[in-house]
């Protein structure tokens, strides 16, 4: 097993398990020095989750426990543009500095300006709520501001619209699916 650190859409338990059967919520951590930005590019016009560094700043996530074996599956879900960090330090539930993985954007993969698609906001929003996260954190994300996927019947969003379903956060997601 090993500890993973989602501050994304990985965060809503039924998406990373989906990706990850093995997945256990360990519970929240916190990563500080960073700040959530959504200028990590992805497939298509929209922008996926990232933490950029930012003295002072702290961004909420949620710690899990995967199998070594399914690190591989994760790696594919994530996809290219993104650095798998094995030692990235957070400050769990407790106040204890944990080491766990986590990914982060390589910085030519970034692109200031963009917004995610709504479903993808509405994974994150629905992560940090099932969670109990901080409630300024979630108010913060759902002020940013999504767009409608240019391609909804593609799978990643029949994915994403199973998980938000499975998890009972339907509500979040402003398209009808």
């Amino acid at each position: 097993m090993f500890l993973y650190f989602a501050y994304g859409s990985n965060m809503l338990t039924e998406r990373l398990a989906a990706r990850c059967p093995s997945a256990r919520v360990v519970g929240p951590a916190r990563a500080e020095g960073h700040r959530l930005s959504f200028d990590k590019t992805g497939h298509g016009p929209s922008g996926k989750a990232t933490l950029l560094p930012a003295s002072g700043d702290v961004v909420p996530g949620v710690l899990f426990e995967v199998a070594i074996a399914e690190r591989g599956q994760l790696d594919e879900a994530e996809g290219p543009g993104y650095a798998r960090i094995e030692a990235f330090a957070v400050i769990d539930g407790r106040g204890e500095e944990r080491v766990a993985m986590t990914y982060l954007a390589h910085p030519h993969y970034l692109d200031r300006g963009l917004k995610p698609v709504d479903w993808y906001k509405a994974l994150v929003v629905a992560g940090a709520t099932q969670h109990g996260l901080d409630f300024a954190h979630r108010e913060a994300i759902r002020t940013i501001e999504a767009i409608p996927d240019p391609e909804p019947d593609h799978p990643r969003r029949r994915a994403a619209i199973a998980a938000l379903r499975a998890a009972g956060f339907m509500h979040l997601v402003t398209e009808t699916a």
